[in-house]
């Protein structure tokens, strides 16, 4: 196959005249690429217009010490520089799967092309429109992978912890019940009066009902030496498990001492177990309805932060809640964060698009908790103001900042100071979308070494 044929074989070329494909041609080298070849690698320059006549190559990226392969370019296709393209640097490797021939014109040409071949030139810059259009979207939804991922990530994390409370507390009741027949039946043959069980009961429940007590460490283990001294002094078996519960609930000597002034002797051992029997429960119920409770929190969180019931449209909406179940979403990685809240308590409620906006706030606390990650001091503070009719959000981080040559280039597409893997340059190009486009309203940036800060401006009332 000759070299016209080959180049018309290239969407758009059929219809560019022969003379212009021959000019291509001329000017331009022919050469033969050995399977595992490179036509280019990250960090070189993308000087070169590059025609694919023969063969499939490979566009893979390097992420976290793993290749992804991310495109492929086969035979009658177009990579390299295009006519008024901005790409400087390539980014990935494009490595041949087998021997391959290509076509190279270098740049300098570009001019000569653009005032000469006025049909080829139209061919390669809808070629650069093409290749803008599906890189946005290849980006777009690695974006938005990503967002899940890290979502997934502390879904899974938060969820993990209260679940397996759930399993371990839901056992030990199981085991524990099992030795409720024992109990049982030492019980039955105390032989107390209705006062004298009144008064126990007044006494214990009254300790179940005020809950565990929270005791320091030191306080818990002097209650706790206490408790198994009086056991073993009244001959009581089992002394230090009984103690560890009863230090649970606060129960102290000197309760041990009111329930032996309401019962004999010979019912001390029963009473006591039966006694921890019943607190022991009430603590496995409790901490499995507290995990439970967890679990459900975290559920209404997502399903608030998604909206997933709601039309999407826009609504008055509470700026507060957003933001604090995006908090709970990322309760996993703000650990060792100072998180300080400063929130408009009258706050008017804005007419906004409530999951989109939950996407700016993802955004913002994710980008300023990655900023914070080598910082000796860091704290998250999240202001809520009205300022005349607009509604101001501030997410301010103690993280290293931004570069100030970098701030005007931060809401670019693509843009990122991340490194490879870590960010696509989406994220605040999203931002500025939702809140610029969508709402009506501003962002605003200021920041330096340990203090930047992220301002949303939302108009309360927009226009309609």
């Amino acid at each position: 196959m000759s070299l016209i044929e080959s180049l018309k074989r290239v969407e758009g070329m059929e219809s560019v005249p022969e003379a212009q494909l021959q000019w291509l041609i001329q000017k331009s080298s022919h050469q033969k690429i050995n399977s595992g070849e490179l036509i280019f690698k990250p960090g070189d320059p993308i000087d070169k217009l590059i025609i694919i006549l023969k063969g499939d190559f490979n566009l893979k990226v390097q992420r976290d010490n793993h290749f992804k392969i991310v495109g492929k370019f086969s035979a009658a296709s177009i990579t390299g520089l295009l006519p008024y393209s901005r790409a400087t640097t390539a980014r990935g490797y494009a490595e041949a799967l087998h021997d391959a021939e290509v076509l190279i014109l270098e740049k300098q040409w570009f001019t000569e092309m653009i005032n000469q071949c006025h049909d080829l030139t139209t061919v390669f810059v809808q070629a650069m429109s093409s290749r803008i259009r599906q890189f946005t979207k290849r980006e777009q939804q690695d974006d938005k992978i990503m967002a899940l991922g890290k979502l997934s990530a502390g879904l899974a994390h938060e969820l993990n912890n209260p679940s397996a409370a759930v399993v371990r507390s839901s056992q030990e009741l199981l085991k524990h019940l099992k030795l409720s027949p024992n109990r049982f039946k030492e019980a039955i043959k105390i032989d107390l009066s209705d006062a004298q069980i009144d008064r126990i009961n007044e006494s214990i429940f009254s300790k179940i009902q005020a809950g565990s007590k929270t005791l320091t460490l030191m306080e818990k283990s002097e209650l706790e030496d206490d408790l198994m001294d009086w056991f073993e002094d009244h001959n009581i078996n089992g002394g230090d498990e009984i103690a560890e519960t009863f230090v649970e609930y606060g129960i102290e000597v000197e309760d041990l001492e009111y329930i032996v002034e309401n019962a004999s002797p010979e019912y001390l051992a029963p009473i006591f177990g039966w006694i921890n029997q019943l607190l022991t429960t009430e603590k496995l119920v409790s901490e499995i309805e507290d995990a439970s409770k967890r679990i459900n929190d975290l559920v209404k969180s997502i399903k608030s932060y998604t909206h997933m019931d709601q039309a999407p449209e826009k609504a008055s909406t509470d700026i507060h809640i957003g933001l604090d179940n995006t908090l709970k979403i990322f309760n996993h990685k703000l650990r060792g964060i100072d998180v300080v809240k400063n929130y408009q308590e009258d706050l008017p409620q804005p007419e906004i698009l409530a999951g989109p906006i939950n996407q700016v706030w993802t955004n913002l606390i994710d980008n300023a908790i990655d900023a914070m990650e080598n910082q000796e001091v860091k704290k998250l503070t999240i202001t809520t103001k009205k300022e005349g009719d607009f509604v101001n959000v501030i997410i301010q981080d103690t993280g290293s900042g931004i570069p100030q040559e970098m701030i005007d280039q931060i809401f670019d597409p693509f843009f990122t100071t991340k490194p490879i893997g870590k960010g696509t340059g989406l994220g605040l190009e999203f931002v500025q979308q939702i809140v610029k486009v969508q709402h009506n309203g501003a962002v605003y940036v200021d920041s330096k070494p340990g203090d930047t800060k992220f301002t949303i401006c939302f108009p309360i009332h927009p226009k309609t």
